[in-house]
């Protein structure tokens, strides 16, 4: 009786995985919104372009913004694709393998999970790039009005350059 009542509660454990699905279904809904956040944005900025170049002042002011709304975009879209990364990485390591994934012959190799240490490795360089591109977006926006605070740019700079350094040696197992 009591090796039943721990076969079932066993049992029960293993498939409570299959819970899993929500935050696989929330993740790539996440991702979805993010993608659409991130193109409504740039259509956007097309209809502000086509405003903006009837008048030449309105065309500065435009110019000034668009590189930081351009940038906030592929912000969205790198965030899009961590979420979708994680939900694909849940779904392999916790419900099932995707075969279709693992045939199929026009995909890079890129969302095939085998392990948590895969999904924490191509979660990590894409965290990475969000970084950077968040990094690069307030750069844009700060006023370099003193000395310091261009020296603070360069810290950031280099700082960021040794992360993309580490990352990519580790790639080449230096």
């Amino acid at each position: 009786m009591l090796k039943r009542l721990e076969l079932l509660f066993e049992w029960i454990l293993w498939e409570s995985r299959v819970f899993i699905v929500l935050a696989v279904v929330a993740s790539v809904a996440s991702a979805i919104l993010l993608v659409l956040m991130g193109t409504r944005d740039i259509f956007l900025l097309f209809s502000e372009l086509i405003h903006a170049l009837s008048d030449r002042s309105l065309y500065e002011e435009f110019h000034n913004t668009a590189v930081t709304h351009i940038i906030g975009a592929i912000d969205f879209y790198l965030i899009a694709t961590v979420l979708f990364i994680f939900g694909i990485g849940l779904y392999e390591l916790f419900v099932s393998k995707i075969d279709y994934l693992e045939k199929d012959t026009r995909s890079s190799k890129l969302l095939v999970i085998h392990t948590l240490d895969d999904l924490k490795e191509k979660l990590a360089k894409v965290i990475i790039m969000v970084l950077i591109v968040t990094f690069f977006k307030y750069a844009l926006n700060l006023r370099y009005e003193n000395v310091l605070n261009i020296l603070y740019l360069g810290g950031g700079i280099l700082l960021v350059s040794l992360a993309l350094y580490f990352t990519h040696k580790k790639d080449k197992g230096d």
